[in-house]
């Protein structure tokens, strides 16, 4: 049988956090809960964190904070929470490598959808089950080992997020095909595609663009088919 994963939770309004505990508690998930920063990054320290969720607005150290510190070392999921529905909230959180996004207030049973899709993507995207040959991509200069979790690009490794891997690996498994924004969304984040996943998706691209040093006018590697989706050719 599977080990329960452990799911780091904080929030700094305690209703919501104990909420958050008692749907993931109901599906068998290990909850870590904290009400603020402080106490969840030294958790981190000691414990083996397969997912986190983090409020934006905490009372010591914010959570896009706190996501960027679990960037520096780790590469597990992370879902940001907010209180206000902006978009800059969103990129914000996206930029320093969030996974996904959900504004308060929110239905626990689609927070629960979430983090399954989340668990289940990074799960399919870090198994080292298929054989070598189709574990490792090698084209143009970019290397990518899925059971490693690593892209070089001209033998220089690039830090890519855990969102940013899964889209760059569907992309160059299917180099020399479109692959539209909402089949990247739905093979990446396993979700629904809603209108505004496009903007996540755009997001991810033009990161993913940055790390590469890729030009969105004139591409190398990732190029726009505009009204349709994204390829690489190679």
């Amino acid at each position: 049988m599977a080990m329960a994963a452990n799911i780091l939770v904080v929030d700094d309004e305690k209703s919501i956090a104990d909420l958050i505990e008692v749907y993931l508690k109901n599906e068998n998930y290990n909850v870590l809960k904290f009400y603020n920063g402080r106490d969840a990054l030294l958790c981190m320290e000691k414990e083996s964190i397969d997912l986190a969720i983090l409020d934006v607005m905490l009372p010591d150290i914010n959570g896009f904070s706190i996501c960027q510190q679990i960037r520096e070392k780790h590469n597990f999921p992370v879902i940001m929470l907010t209180a206000k529905d902006e978009e800059i909230d969103k990129i914000t959180g996206l930029t320093l490598g969030a996974d996904d996004y959900i504004t308060k207030p929110f239905r626990p049973l689609e927070m629960v959808a979430r983090v399954k899709a989340q668990l289940r993507r990074f799960t399919k995207y870090n198994a080292a089950e298929p054989a070598p040959e189709e574990n490792a991509i090698v084209f143009s200069g970019l290397a990518l080992s899925k059971d490693k979790h690593e892209c070089t690009l001209n033998e220089k490794p690039l830090s890519l997020t855990p969102t940013e891997f899964s889209i760059l690996w569907v992309l160059a498994s299917n180099r020399g095909r479109v692959v539209s924004s909402e089949e990247l969304f739905h093979e990446v984040w396993g979700d629904k595609y809603f209108t505004n996943s496009n903007n996540t998706v755009m997001v991810h691209i033009r990161h993913l663009r940055e790390k590469m040093q890729d030009s969105a006018e004139r591409p190398k590697y990732i190029k726009t088919v505009w009204g349709v989706g994204y390829k690489i050719e190679g």
